[in-house]
């Protein structure tokens, strides 16, 4: 088979891989419920803890992540030795994983998968990422923050990589390529956060859903 047409089939596998609704399938394995119905409508960890629960966010996100660093490795295996058909496989996972083919091209925002892609290019990424994302995550409340945080680390991270490790540039170009797809996808996220009605998860959404509770209590009292 000519080099191209195996390019082309790894970056379309790798785009079909990231479009699986594994959010979508987790949610109704536990509840029966369509993740698309709760919170955001998108198919991530985030709305997946929302609609059902800890466990069902986590393994959502896992799977998401296992989805990015499969990719990357579909052009690896496929196109050995060939850097830039590795980003454009992680790049075709977000996008897949975003704008869905199996979903009418809607989807998440994609994060996880996007620290999967990183860790497939560097192995050490998602013990940084993780981390990071998920203080931003619990301890500011807005998942559309942690995601553009995942977002905006990447290039930034393969950037001092690539000058100081000799990791290949076009990650790099992979990463800023997939910042933007996060970024797009999650404009109506920065405008409800400009608005202040954007929706929050984790300790400070409960303890804002408490004090309302207690406002509302005291007012009846």
């Amino acid at each position: 088979m000519p080099q191209y047409l195996i390019v082309a089939l790894a970056i379309l596998a790798a785009y079909v891989l990231g479009s699986v609704p594994m959010g979508l399938y987790v949610v109704r394995a536990y509840t029966g419920k369509d993740i698309r119905d709760h919170g955001s409508g998108r198919i991530g960890g985030t709305n997946a803890m929302r609609a059902a629960g800890f466990h069902a966010g986590l393994i959502t996100s896992l799977s998401d992540l296992a989805k990015g660093f499969g990719a990357v490795y579909i052009g690896r295996l496929l196109v050995p030795g060939v850097p830039w058909v590795e980003a454009a496989c992680g790049f075709a996972a977000v996008a897949g994983h975003n704008w869905s083919i199996f979903l009418d091209f809607k989807g998440g925002a994609g994060a996880a998968t996007t620290v999967g892609v990183a860790t497939a290019f560097w192995p050490l990424a998602a013990p940084i990422l993780v981390p990071i994302s998920t203080a931003i995550l619990f301890l500011g409340g807005y998942a559309s923050v942690a995601s553009t945080c995942v977002a905006v680390s990447m290039p930034i991270m393969f950037t001092l990589l690539a000058r100081d490790m000799g990791l290949p540039w076009v990650y790099v170009l992979g990463g800023f390529g997939i910042m933007l797809l996060i970024m797009f996808a999650l404009r109506p996220n920065y405008g409800r956060l400009m608005r202040g009605t954007e929706r929050m998860v984790g300790p400070r959404a409960k303890a804002l859903a408490a004090k309302q509770d207690d406002s509302i209590a005291a007012s009846g009292a």
